[in-house]
């Protein structure tokens, strides 16, 4: 499956198809392994795969130059699902020295022995000479991890970005000129709101650094290259790494006898009457969806409502799974409020507003709590609330 990206540099990594849970994050359309190969005087590996394809990234290596001249690997994060086949690799090609940052040296020698492995640990300003081509190096801490690194080519304006601009994607198509626009540009937005969201500064930062470079190409770890629509893509990264909100409402809930749930769509009422076609406004059963959708779609709302009923004195454990996955990802720049029933005990709405205070969520107006089965004024309330949503979802995205 070798693929040239540019005379003389080739995709070598493998492509999984099957996979469909990445550490929590449901990967519907499976993902990549990207591995690429650099081919001059001294030829270069950047970066490997999961452990278990080893011998696929070795077989494809292998047809285009024999291990035991590979000179350097390159490992630009140590994150298991690219450094896996490390030890396989570095095996593979005795001659080869390894190529690191010291952070990424120090998880390595946690992973793996790496006792008899060859290092020449770079920062950023660095470089290596492979002949024609040049590596030079640029750390991005915390774009995922404190490791994470990135290799520039300047003589092909190429950048192996790692897991910046990437996504979970498998494909028979290598580039982003051979899938469809609305595929690849939901799954980088997925990407972006469930692995980076939480680390804006980090990526504005990366994303600012990449910009000087202009580059022509970039090659991420996961997904397809970029080639075709680069500016297009840093763009939209300049919006959702800062969560920039747009005209859009979302209404997340969860219910037990369905009260919660009356609630939820006169929420979603109110919000469309208010909004109209200028308004976005979708309402998501978290038991019915994933939190990978939900943190895609919370990524760039303006403002949204959750709500549950109580259960056991709390809110529903759907819910609670919801928002801490999401409070993990600390969403930001968010209005709202909580909503949700209860009978004769109290405290699944309130706990949910608890969420968004820990959140930071601007609360919109305090939480909505109706008993038992919402009454028609109820109803009302909740239409109203939902108007509140669509008013400051047009304020704030005026254009």
């Amino acid at each position: 499956m070798n693929r040239a990206i540019v005379d003389g540099v080739h995709w070598v990594g493998f492509v999984d198809w099957n996979i469909r849970d990445f550490h929590g994050y449901v990967t519907e359309r499976g993902s990549s392994y990207n591995a690429y190969l650099v081919l001059d005087r001294e030829p270069a590996l950047v970066d490997t795969v999961k452990a278990p394809y080893a011998a696929d990234l070795l077989r494809n290596v292998s047809e285009l130059v024999k291990p035991a001249d590979i000179r350097w690997v390159v490992c630009n994060h140590a994150e298991p699902d690219h450094s896996g086949a490390l030890p396989a690799v570095m095996a593979a090609c005795p001659n080869a020295t390894l190529v690191c940052d010291q952070k990424c040296k120090d998880v390595l020698a946690i992973y793996y022995d790496v006792s008899a492995w060859k290092f020449r640990i770079v920062k950023t300003g660095d470089s290596l000479s492979l002949g024609r081509r040049t590596l030079e190096f640029i750390e991005t801490p915390m774009t995922h991890w404190p490791e994470s690194m990135a290799t520039w080519i300047p003589q092909d304006r190429l950048l192996f970005s790692m897991d910046a601009f990437g996504q979970h994607y498998a494909t028979s198509g290598r580039f982003d000129d051979e899938v469809p626009d609305s595929v690849l540009y939901f799954e980088a937005k997925t990407y972006v709101a469930n692995i980076l969201m939480l680390y804006t500064m980090p990526v504005a930062k990366a994303v600012a650094a990449v910009r000087k470079l202009d580059p022509a190409i970039i090659c991420p770890s996961h997904g397809v290259v970029w080639r075709s629509q680069v500016k297009r893509m840093l763009d939209l990264y300049d919006q959702w790494d800062v969560c920039k909100p747009v005209r859009k409402v979302v209404v997340m809930y969860d219910t037990m006898w369905k009260s919660t749930e009356a609630m939820a769509e006169a929420v979603l009422q109110g919000a469309i009457a208010e909004g109209g076609p200028a308004l976005d406004a979708k309402l998501f059963h978290v038991r019915a969806t994933t939190g990978t959708r939900l943190a895609t779609e919370m990524l760039d709302v303006a403002a949204f409502a959750a709500g549950s009923p109580t259960l056991n004195g709390t809110l529903m454990p759907a819910m609670a799974d919801a928002l801490t996955y999401l409070k993990g990802l600390r969403p930001a720049n968010k209005a709202g409020f909580a909503f949700g029933s209860f009978g004769w005990g109290r405290g699944g709405p309130e706990e949910v507003e608890h969420y968004l205070q820990t959140m930071k969520v601007e609360l919109l107006r305090p939480v909505l709590k109706l008993p038992y089965k919402p009454s028609p004024a109820g109803l009302d309330e909740c239409r109203e609330a939902g108007r509140l949503l669509a008013r400051h979802a047009l304020k704030v995205c005026p254009v």
